[in-house]
């Protein structure tokens, strides 16, 4: 499942740079999480790296959204098609 960033975002940008599929940017009031780019970093680290690093806990786990692994690693390969993953 995608994650999402919550109105409680504080705007600190923490959340963007840590995101290896660029799925996070400013949006109109807080960061937004982009659905279609969003592997909750399956691929890349065991946790969602926008939640662990997070100072007001803002960006959850989006319930729209709900893709298995297999699917959230399909998607990490179909983004990172240079990337050889495991």
């Amino acid at each position: 499942m995608a994650y999402k960033i919550i109105t409680e975002c504080n705007n600190c940008g923490a959340c963007e740079p840590e995101c290896p599929n660029t799925a996070i940017s400013q949006g109109d009031e807080v960061f937004v999480i982009n659905v279609e780019k969003c592997t909750e970093c399956v691929g890349f680290n065991a946790e969602p790296q926008c939640a662990q690093v997070c100072p007001v806990e803002a960006c959850v786990p989006d319930e729209g959204h709900k893709e298995a692994k297999e699917a959230l690693l399909a998607k990490a390969k179909k983004l990172h098609p240079e990337k050889k993953f495991a």
